[in-house]
């Protein structure tokens, strides 16, 4: 049977499963078949804005993307195979992880979407980090509810469930209040052992509020934990008006459990699997690399995460990647549209990230920082975008553009060299996707230098993290006795292609160059901070 035939009768038979992932810039859909390949995409552009202080979305705006995203992609399908969608295998629901998303007992919204870019948390953070003698970053959400109670936020005493994005759009989807693991993993420890939070730092929070005059504990208001390959409810058919509002989807689809985009990243790129990792390059960047065993000491610099299936996960995140880069692009643009010359956005971000591998290995003694916003790896609760040169730098476009593409990885080496130099965790591959990637060989030989493993792209890792949730929708659907790893190994990745690119030794001494020099450069972003 041709291609598109069997899409045709993957369809209108429901054998199709569906991923949707709300990004910090795009919502998408991709719609796969039953072996796991796209047949159908969807997407809707949103953006967060900085309201009183605070990086937020629209909870309006959750809704109207989440419709126009599945509407885009029924549009795209119905282009395609001239079919409708009707039923499906699977549905998941991905998103940015951590947060903040409080609710009281009307399952009214408390207060607007706190997402993982906001860096107000700083006094919670180190309390419970000092208190669990357990990494809890800024962007955590229970440093965000700690945080709103120590500033004694009159909402606190109102809460009765709080959640993530994914959390909170699967359970308006289905009416549960579940987690996947991977996404649980960003709201508080987890317990390795047990698979759900971590019980004595449970205990220990409550007693840390204890006398304060809430009548919740925390295990009460969190979601429930569940694994990759277990279902997590079905689409009611409050869901399915949510999801398409001309009624053509059925209800009753089962949802796997919903996950971050940390995640699916993981799946996205196969590396779920111990000894590999995988690097998340667009607005924020983070690389997860999946741990042997527990790390000797706690470091601040690394998030413990885990994989869907709750396997164990460093994480080096840095909140600011490719927004300062993307900028200076727009701003060639206007320079050559004010010539009167029409570039392709590809080719123009194509051409400009080849020049880059021109440029001098050190990047010609130039210097700058994307900090589009704070930066928690390197202590900065604010960001000022900066570019900076000493009077004999060599300053042209090719080291202007390296620059760029290095400063993009830079807050993450730092974590990422205190997981491989000081605790020794062996990387044999790592994974890239995400925008930065976009231009074939750029990326990967930039991000080969910063961590000295080889980096893969696979063909499908454009796809992104609402293929990788369509994935383990798949997962759930298929699911015999397979672990996560097995199953993506075996049946989505066998045949799959993808180049590789090895370190080059030259290009990875330039960037430990580039390091001492932004390293030591950070008391020039702390003083742009201060007076800009």
């Amino acid at each position: 049977m041709e291609k598109k035939a069997k899409a045709i009768e993957c369809i209108k038979e429901g054998k199709a499963a569906l991923g949707i992932e709300f990004g910090s810039t795009r919502i998408k859909a991709v719609l796969i078949d039953e072996e796991h390949n796209p047949i159908g995409s969807g997407s809707y552009e949103w953006e967060n804005k900085l309201v009183d202080g605070v990086w937020t979305y629209d909870e309006e705006d959750i809704w109207i993307g989440l419709k126009t995203c599945y509407a885009d992609l029924k549009k795209d399908v119905a282009a395609k195979y001239e079919v409708n969608i009707t039923k499906l295998a699977g549905i998941g629901i991905s998103a940015m992880m951590h947060g903040y998303l409080a609710f009281d007992k009307q399952d009214k919204l408390l207060v607007p979407f706190r997402t993982w870019r906001n860096n107000i948390t700083g006094v919670a953070a180190k309390e419970l980090t000092d208190l669990f003698q357990y990494n809890i970053p800024q962007r955590w959400s229970i440093a965000h509810l700690y945080q709103a109670i120590l500033n004694q936020e009159e909402h606190v005493k109102d809460i009765t469930f709080f959640t993530t994005l994914a959390g909170y759009v699967h359970w308006k989807l289905t009416g549960e209040k579940v987690l996947g693991i991977g996404d649980a993993s960003g709201m508080f420890p987890i317990d390795m052992e047990t698979k759900d939070y971590h019980a004595k730092m449970l205990e220990q929070f409550d007693t840390l509020i204890k006398g304060k005059g809430y009548s919740f504990s925390l295990k009460t208001i969190l979601p429930n934990i569940l694994v990759a390959g277990e279902k997590a409810g079905k689409l009611t058919k409050e869901g399915a008006k949510l999801l398409d509002e001309t009624g053509n989807l059925e209800a009753e689809i089962s949802l796997c459990p919903p996950e971050g985009d940390a995640g699916t990243g993981m799946v996205a790129t196969n590396t779920v699997a111990k000894r590999t990792g995988n690097v998340s390059a667009g607005t924020s960047v983070f690389a997860m690399i999946v741990l042997e065993k527990e790390l000797s000491k706690l470091h601040e610099e690394l998030d413990m995460v885990t994989t869907p299936a709750g396997d164990l996960v460093a994480m080096a995140h840095s909140n600011n990647c490719t927004t300062d880069l993307n900028e200076w692009i727009k701003l060639f643009k206007q320079s050559l549209e004010a010539f009167g010359v029409t570039v392709d956005n590809n080719e123009l971000y194509g051409t400009l990230y080849r020049k880059a591998l021109e440029g001098d290995k050190d990047c010609g003694g130039l210097l700058s920082y994307c900090y589009h916003s704070g930066e928690h790896m390197t202590g900065f609760t604010e960001g000022r975008p900066l570019f900076v040169r000493t009077p004999d730098s060599n300053f042209n476009l090719a080291n202007f553009m390296r620059v760029h593409l290095y400063t993009s990885l830079g807050a993450m080496k730092i974590g990422l060299d205190l997981l491989m130099k000081e605790e020794k965790v062996k990387v044999e591959k790592i994974l890239g996707h995400g925008g930065l990637f976009k231009t074939k060989g750029v990326g990967q030989k930039i991000l080969a230098a910063a961590t000295g493993v080889p980096v893969s792209v696979m063909e499908t890792a454009g796809e992104g993290g609402a293929w990788g949730i369509a994935l383990l929708a798949a997962f759930m659907s298929n699911r015999n006795e397979e672990t996560l790893a097995d199953y993506l190994s075996k049946h989505v990745f066998a045949n799959s292609a993808f180049e590789e690119v090895e370190p080059d030794e030259e290009d990875a001494k330039g960037f430990d160059i580039f390091m001492k020099r932004y390293v030591k450069g950070l008391e020039i972003e702390r003083a742009a901070v201060k007076n800009l």
